[in-house]
């Protein structure tokens, strides 16, 4: 079992993707990416004891969604108290997306990349490229990426794998929050899949976050994700805890 508490691990995935805004309730934070990915654009609990008057905190957070045009929406995790979970219940809001945290201990011992390996800083325009060509981002996707890159206060890197023909092939985005690697935006080029460069690319994140100091490592994934979570497993993760976003009716 990995020592690592619910908090570090949510905290640490703060400081290892960031929004581009954040308003605080209490222990809630709700954050805002103008849409682009989930857990920059959602309400998060840090404190399951903290559900004093949850639905009309609930109302007022939804309305700061509203107000910039996107979906209200909850990340459930198990810093989310029992009276957060009822009030959801009781507006109707929906259930989707239920997800995995994996985490392991960190060493500093080399893992093999089987791939020509290269490193950039993290908001380089030449990685968000590669990176957002094999996920498939459009324009604004990728405007939006660079905006919360560009906010990120902790050591980083943009990995890219290459096949035997200098073709990009798998690409990670490696993030030391505080001791706690984090590893995000992991893509592989869909004509290249199964052919091992999700496990170069990991390999190749393992290694900076551990020799930039890291010590724990954390990754997010949903469950039904039949090729990442078994390659997560045979990294050495083990499953940590589980979450799922709720989101208000339309």
């Amino acid at each position: 079992m990995v020592d690592l508490s619910f908090t570090e691990i949510e905290r640490a995935t703060f400081l290892a993707w960031p929004a581009l805004e954040e308003i605080a309730d209490g222990s809630w934070v709700a954050r805002f990416a103008r849409g682009y990915t989930k857990r920059a654009n959602s309400i998060h609990a840090f404190d399951p004891a903290d559900t004093d008057n949850a639905g009309s905190r609930i109302d007022a957070m939804a309305a700061l969604y509203g107000a910039r045009y996107l979906r209200p929406t909850f990340r459930v995790t198990p810093l989310t108290g029992a009276g957060i979970v009822e009030a959801l219940d009781a507006k109707g809001w929906d259930v989707y997306e239920q997800s995995l945290v994996l985490a392991m201990d960190l060493t500093k011992r080399m893992r093999p990349v089987a791939a020509t390996t290269r490193l950039f800083e993290a908001n380089d325009p030449e990685w968000r490229a590669l990176q957002g060509r094999m996920a498939g981002y459009d324009a604004e996707a990728m405007e939006n990426l660079a905006g919360i890159l560009g906010k990120l206060a902790v050591p980083a890197r943009g990995i890219v794998v290459y096949d035997d023909t200098a073709h990009p092939s798998g690409a990670a985005l490696a993030v030391n929050a505080n001791g706690i690697a984090i590893f995000l935006n992991v893509v592989v080029d869909p004509d290249r899949r199964g052919m091992g460069y999700g496990r170069a690319v990991m390999h190749a994140a393992l290694n900076w976050t551990a020799q930039a100091g890291a010590t724990k490592a954390a990754i997010q994934v949903l469950a039904n994700n039949a090729q990442a979570v078994p390659l997560y497993h045979s990294l050495g993760f083990t499953d940590a805890y589980g979450y799922h976003y709720r989101r208000a009716p339309r």
